[in-house]
């Protein structure tokens, strides 16, 4: 049985727009690594059983638990790390699962703050993947083979987990069996860790995962110094999302598990990747679109009861007045995607499914 979404947000265009323009979905791009559609048929070619759910973009737990949290399981939330000698890590746990850098950080025998958020251009050399799409499956990437992974030992105690399957508007589910089974036909050996956890470390007590550090360091091609994205916005409530939002289906397909190499069918309603990554290029064009809407919908009486110089003084106001709001929102989607997720998991608690 299949159950339509609901349709694409103003938020969720941004987030799509402000992703890299190379980002095929028919083909492997060298600055994005493996499609979606790569990935499932991988996933089918390895005989792993899934379920995959179709939505609009989603930022958050919160968000994707709208269309998915209803279904039973558990959601991730995923981490992208860095230490102080540039050696990265995806932590991947349950939405609930409590998780303190400080101590994790202690445990990987890098001292209380050994850990920070990898910055934004790290998402695309290193796990080639856009804002908002942090997940095991990153690892698939040969550009990701030094990342050490850290899994929640809570997927186990799971009937299936949801997780993004490179790109944020489609989540899948399966048990972790089968995320072992992925992760070792890429040559992982799955490390599943009590996140939660806070044992004393020191003299007579060594870290207790200092194995899962990288044995080597990623160098990143120099960039411009950007704010830290290890700091979330004070303003990035923008994007979060009401708890009390009522429950919306996604669109479900189990797809087959045995010698099936069809693609995945795109969601629908979700614009692929703008042509443009620049900010004000990018409102602009909402704003002309809009603009070309509005005045479409300017009916003749309307005009004649208003005067025929109606359309243009409402759209000039229009453009003028929405400009600066709409370039700073798009701004907080672009500086927040990464980070909200695991903010929204770990600060506001989603209900354990």
């Amino acid at each position: 049985m299949q159950k339509v979404g609901l349709g694409l947000a103003v938020g969720c265009s941004a987030l799509s727009a402000l992703q890299s323009a190379n980002a095929s979905t028919n083909s492997i791009s060298p600055l994005m690594g493996l499609s979606k559609e790569h990935l499932l048929a991988r996933l089918q070619e390895l005989q792993i059983e899934f379920s995959k759910y179709e939505h609009p973009v989603v930022l958050t737990v919160e968000a994707q638990a709208k269309y998915v949290g209803h279904l039973g399981g558990g959601l991730s939330k995923n981490l992208f790390l860095k230490d102080k000698k540039n050696r990265f890590y995806v932590v991947s746990a349950l939405a609930d699962t409590k998780v303190d850098l400080k101590v994790l950080s202690q445990r990987l025998g890098l001292g209380k703050g050994g850990l920070r958020m990898a910055p934004e251009e790290a998402l695309g050399e290193i796990l080639q993947v856009p804002l908002g799409c942090v997940t095991p499956f990153a690892l698939v990437n040969d550009s990701a083979r030094d990342v050490s992974l850290l899994l929640d030992q809570g997927f186990k105690t799971q009937e299936h987990c949801f997780f993004h399957p490179l790109s944020n508007d489609m989540s899948i589910s399966l048990n972790a069996r089968d995320l072992d089974k992925f992760l070792k036909s890429i040559g992982r050996d799955p490390s599943y860790v009590d996140l939660e956890a806070n044992p004393a470390v020191g003299k007579d007590q060594p870290p207790d995962l200092a194995a899962l550090v990288p044995s080597g360091s990623i160098s990143l091609p120099d960039q411009p110094e950007k704010q830290s994205s290890s700091q979330v916005p004070k303003d990035g409530s923008l994007v979060s999302v009401d708890n009390r939002s009522k429950t919306v289906s996604a669109k479900v397909v189990k797809p087959s598990v045995v010698g099936n190499n069809t693609k995945a069918t795109p969601a629908k309603n979700v614009h692929p990747a703008s042509s443009f990554a620049d900010v004000g290029q990018f409102v602009e064009e909402i704003l002309h679109k809009t603009s070309e809407l509005l005045l479409s919908e300017i009916k003749e009486e309307t005009i004649r009861q208003h005067g025929e110089p109606l359309g243009t003084v409402v759209s000039e106001k229009f453009q003028k007045n929405l400009s600066s709001d709409l370039k700073n929102l798009a701004m907080i989607f672009k500086n927040t995607a990464y980070t909200e997720g695991f903010h929204a998991g770990t600060h506001h608690q989603p209900r354990r499914l």
